[in-house]
C-alpha cells in the first residue's frame, strides 16, 4: 500500500500509524483506530477462505474499539453486525456503531459483579445469538491467531521507518497488538525488549480481578492471543496517572489520544529517558475524542479526584500479584504466566 495513491475505502486508510517523534530516541506509533489492523485482516481472510459468505451474520463481543473496526469493515463487506457489549460501553461510541447498521445488545450491570465480570456474561450471550445463527461468523479477537498476525505490517513499517529498535512499549488487552508486533520486530531483532502496559486488576500479569476505572487495556479473562513469554518488563498504572498522562502527552506534542495511549506514554517516556543510547517506539492504539467529556475536562478531574500527577518512577515489586500503588512495575523475564506465578509465596 502507498500513501501516494488514493485509498480503495476508509478501513484501508485507518490502517497503519504516524510515527511522530517524541524525544531524541522516542517514537510514537499513532493510529486513529489501531483495531482496524486485526479486524480487517481477519474479515477478508474469513472472506477469502470461504468462511465468511454474503447470508453470514458476524458476530463478536466487545465494548471497545474493535467493535467500531467491525463495524466500519461490515459496510463495506455488506454483512450484518451483532455486537455483544456491557453497560460501560461509552454512549458516543454506542451512537456510532448503530449509525453503522450494527446490532449491539448489552448484557445486564448485574453481570460485572459475577465471576469473569462483564467479559464472561458477554461471551455467554455470544454463545447463544451464535446457536440460533447457523453459519454465523465469530472473529475470536482474543484467541484467533490472525490477530497477533495482523501486526506485521506494523512491524514492517517500524523497521523501514525507522531501522533497529531496541525497545516497544504499549498496552495490552486481547494481547494482539504487542504479543503480534513484538513477535515480527524480534524476527529482525531479537533483542528487542517489549514492556507491557496494565492496569490494577487486571488479571493479564498476575493481579487478582477487580474493579478497573481505566478501560481499554487489562482484562478480567486471559486471552488466548496473550504470549506472556514476550515480556521483559510489566508496568501497571493506575486510572488518574494514564489520565494525567493523556493530558502531557496533548500539551507537550499536540497529540490527542486516550487514556490507554497515556498509560504507555508514561512508561515509555521514563523508559527512554533513563536509556538514552536506545530507540523507543510506544504504541498509541487510539484518538482522544471519546473522551472530551473526562480526560480532557479539568472539572470531571476534579470531580473525580484525578488532578495529582503521576509519579516520577515507578515503584519496583517482587510479587507481581500486588494490586495496589499508582505505578508499579514488575521485571517478567520473558517467562510463561506459570513460571512466574509458581514464585509467588502463597
Amino acid at each position: 500500500m502507498s500513501i501516494r495513491t488514493g485509498y480503495e475505502e476508509a478501513t484501508e486508510a485507518y490502517q497503519l500509524p504516524r510515527l511522530v517523534r517524541l524525544g531524541p530516541n522516542l517514537y510514537g506509533a499513532c493510529f486513529t483506530l489501531m483495531k482496524m489492523i486485526p479486524a480487517r485482516y481477519i474479515l477478508r481472510r474469513a472472506l477469502a477462505e470461504g468462511r465468511l459468505p454474503a447470508d453470514a451474520t458476524i458476530v463478536e463481543t466487545t465494548s471497545g474499539t474493535f467493535g467500531l473496526a467491525l463495524a466500519m469493515q461490515a459496510v463495506h463487506l455488506d454483512r450484518r453486525l451483532i455486537l455483544v457489549s456491557d453497560p460501560v460501553v461509552d454512549e458516543r461510541l454506542y451512537r456510532r456503531l448503530t449509525d453503522l447498521g450494527a446490532v449491539v445488545e448489552r448484557v445486564p450491570a448485574a453481570a460485572g459483579a459475577a465471576p469473569g465480570g462483564y467479559q464472561a456474561a458477554r461471551l455467554d450471550r455470544l454463545h447463544e445469538i451464535r446457536a440460533g445463527l447457523p453459519g454465523s461468523f465469530w472473529p475470536e479477537q482474543y484467541s484467533n491467531p490472525d490477530n497477533p498476525r495482523s501486526y506485521a505490517a506494523v512491524s514492517e513499517l517500524v523497521l523501514e521507518s525507522l531501522g533497529q529498535v531496541d525497545c516497544l512499549v504499549g498496552p495490552v488487552g486481547s494481547g494482539g497488538s504487542m504479543t503480534g508486533t513484538a513477535t515480527y520486530l524480534r524476527s529482525v531483532v531479537p533483542e528487542c525488549r517489549a514492556i507491557a502496559v496494565d492496569t490494577h486488576h487486571s488479571i493479564l500479569f498476575g493481579h487478582p480481578d477487580g474493579h478497573r476505572e481505566l478501560r481499554g487495556l487489562g482484562m478480567g479473562l486471559m486471552p488466548a492471543n496473550l504470549d506472556h513469554t514476550v515480556f521483559d518488563d510489566v508496568h501497571w498504572t493506575s486510572a488518574g496517572a494514564a489520565y494525567q498522562a493523556t493530558r502531557r502527552l496533548h500539551r507537550r506534542h499536540g497529540l490527542f489520544m486516550g487514556p490507554t495511549s497515556g498509560a504507555a506514554y508514561l512508561v515509555a517516556d521514563w523508559w527512554a529517558r533513563r536509556n538514552p543510547r536506545a530507540l523507543t517506539v510506544v504504541m498509541f492504539p487510539d484518538e482522544g475524542y471519546r473522551y472530551q467529556d473526562t480526560v480532557y475536562d479539568d472539572a470531571w478531574l476534579a470531580a473525580a479526584g484525578h488532578t495529582a500527577g503521576p509519579p516520577t518512577d515507578p515503584e519496583p515489586l517482587d510479587d507481581p500479584t500486588r494490586a495496589d500503588g499508582v505505578w508499579t512495575s514488575y521485571a517478567w523475564g520473558r517467562r510463561t504466566h506459570a513460571e512466574v506465578m509458581s514464585g509467588v509465596p502463597a
